[in-house]
């Protein structure tokens, strides 16, 4: 059964190509939002309701450490995949810390990141 997918990221760009990845891969998205308190909310409304979140750590408002945070109540199954420009070797160690299954670079990591979500 394909997971849902909740998205959270801010940019246009990069939620469009996780749709056509998503698609790709005839995964649902769940819900796909902006910010750290609409992510929060969002959990908190549907703690079973997703598989993969995948999470951006620059939002409009708040940040995705956040978000993984409130990720830690997820059922066992559930993944947390980081994308993030912001992927440095420190950054990475920390969201692993925080609960995070993986963490990828956005900008030079999308073809092992997408491999991450089909290994999944």
């Amino acid at each position: 059964m394909a997971p849902h997918v909740l998205m959270v990221e801010d940019s246009p760009t990069q939620r469009a190509a996780l749709v056509r990845l998503f698609g790709d891969l005839g995964w649902p998205v769940a819900a796909s939002v902006q910010t750290e308190a609409e992510a929060c909310l969002w959990l908190d409304e549907n703690d079973t309701g997703w598989g993969v979140a995948v999470v951006d750590l620059v939002l409009e408002q708040g940040t995705g450490m956040g978000v993984i945070s409130r990720c830690r109540a997820r059922p066992s199954s559930a993944k947390v995949v980081v994308l993030s420009d912001y992927a440095t070797p420190g950054i990475r160690k920390h969201c692993l810390k925080l609960g995070a299954d993986a963490v990828f670079q956005k900008g030079t990591e999308f073809a092992a990141f997408a491999q991450f979500l089909r290994e999944l």
